[in-house]
């Protein structure tokens, strides 16, 4: 199964798209938990995914913002879709009957 942080940087790369790389996907999951993302965990744990074949990453084309530098680009793999599907699953299945079982975005319990 999944670790909660590997289920983090699936689902921001899955919802980057074309435009998931290590810094977009960085900051994707600290808006999303609020919480500051180390460089060091995010491509330790990419590797980790990639080594498992949950994501694919390759190097993009250079860009003259990053000073010619290119990104490392992500894509979650068909394996990784499934096993995030599944641990999401799991999720709400644990949650169910729980007191703070999750309320729609945006509103308060």
């Amino acid at each position: 199964m999944l670790g909660e942080f590997e289920y983090l940087l699936l689902s921001a790369t899955a919802r980057l798209g074309n435009e998931a790389y290590g810094a977009a996907i960085r900051i994707a999951v600290e808006e999303a938990t609020g919480a500051r993302c180390s460089v060091g965990a995010l491509y330790t744990t990419l590797d980790r995914l990639e080594a498992k074949g949950l994501v694919e990453t390759w190097m993009g084309d250079p860009t003259s913002q990053r000073g010619g530098r290119p990104k490392r680009m992500v894509r979650v793999t068909t394996s990784g879709r499934q096993e995030a599907e599944q641990f999401y699953r799991a999720v709400l299945r644990v949650t169910q009957g729980t007191p703070w079982k999750a309320a729609r975005h945006g509103s308060r319990a």
